[in-house]
C-alpha cells in the first residue's frame, strides 16, 4: 500500500481500521515505520466507521455497479473523476442539500442558460448555469 502511494504516503498521519484478524501486528509495524498512527475502531461497534462505509456504498451504487472496469489504470481514473464529482458538485445531506464547496455568497443568475457536463465515463451529468 505504501509503495502504491509513493510520494503521497507522507500526507497520511492516521489509518482508521477495524479489528479484523487479517491485519496482523506486522501490518501495524510497517505503517508505524512510515509515521502513520493506527486507530482501531472499538470492538462490536458497527457504526464507528459509518462515514467511510457510507462513501464506499455510495461509490458502489452510483458508479461502480454501472461500469465495466478494464483494469487498474481505468479504475484509478474512474475513482478520481467520481471523487472530484462527489467532493465538488454532488449535493450531500446537509442544510439545503448544497454542494460541499458551495459558496453562499455566490449569486446565481436564474435567467442564464444551463450547461450540462458529462463526468465519470458519461455515467453522471453535472448541471451548472452558464456564465
Amino acid at each position: 500500500m505504501l509503495m502504491e502511494l509513493g510520494e503521497r504516503a507522507d500526507r497520511f498521519r492516521f489509518l482508521i481500521r477495524d479489528r479484523d484478524g487479517k491485519f496482523g501486528g506486522e501490518f501495524d509495524e510497517v505503517l508505524a515505520g512510515a509515521d502513520v498512527h493506527i486507530v482501531k475502531i472499538p470492538p462490536r461497534s458497527p457504526r464507528a466507521n459509518a462515514f467511510a462505509e457510507r462513501f464506499v456504498g455510495t461509490l458502489r451504487r452510483e458508479c461502480l455497479d454501472h461500469l465495466l472496469v478494464h483494469g487498474e489504470r481505468h479504475l484509478q481514473q474512474v475513482l478520481a473523476r467520481y471523487e472530484r464529482h462527489y467532493n465538488e458538485h454532488r449535493p450531500h445531506q446537509a442544510p439545503s442539500l448544497l454542494q460541499p464547496l458551495h459558496d453562499p455568497a455566490e449569486v446565481v443568475d436564474l435567467t442564464a442558460r444551463t450547461e450540462r457536463r458529462s463526468v465519470v465515463c458519461g455515467l453522471i451529468h453535472e448541471y451548472r448555469k452558464a456564465a
